[in-house]
């Protein structure tokens, strides 16, 4: 299982060393960006699946490459 954790920069070194020092936990640090990347992407997954089930209003394709 992968877990992502939002832990504050002050107590970032504690936990990384608490987490290391399990064998069972592999902890591998990733950037700012990365972080915010992979939140988009979940973001823009929960959009498309509330479009899915019909809880939010899509636009189609055309309609937003005619703004451009």
């Amino acid at each position: 299982m992968k877990v992502i954790l939002d832990v504050k920069d002050s107590k970032a070194s504690f936990v990384m060393e608490l987490l290391g020092n399990f064998p069972f936990i592999k902890v591998q640090p990733i950037t700012k960006e990365k972080a915010l990347l992979l939140r988009e992407i979940r973001e823009a997954v929960d959009t498309v699946n509330l479009v899915k089930k019909g809880k939010f209003k899509a636009r189609p394709a055309k309609e937003l490459l005619d703004e451009i």
